[in-house]
């Protein structure tokens, strides 16, 4: 083994993980981008992808929660976004 192969510091480590970050968001927000466009413009339904979006959030919070770092001001704020979402959705069921 190289002695460069084996230098791993803590800017190396966060910019490897700012760097996942932004693919995550990337891929996400390309999803419900090509979702909505489905939708919209193609008349299909896109929830395949959707699903994948949420996915992708149920994993990153499962690890989080996992490893106990969740704090009480995000799960007010979850719930905030979840009942939201819900009255939104019951909105737009209703207007059908």
């Amino acid at each position: 083994m190289r002695s460069e192969d084996a230098v791993r510091d803590e800017r190396t480590t966060s910019v490897e993980n700012a760097s996942y970050r932004w693919a995550y968001l990337a891929l996400s927000f390309g999803l419900l981008l090509d979702t909505a466009y489905r939708a919209l413009v193609r008349q299909e339904a896109g929830w395949d992808l959707l699903a994948l979006v949420l996915l992708g959030g149920l994993v990153t919070t499962l690890y989080q929660a996992a490893n106990k770092i969740l704090t009480r001001r995000w799960a007010l704020m979850g719930f905030a976004v979840a009942l939201v979402a819900a009255v939104v959705a019951a909105a737009i069921a209703l207007m059908r």
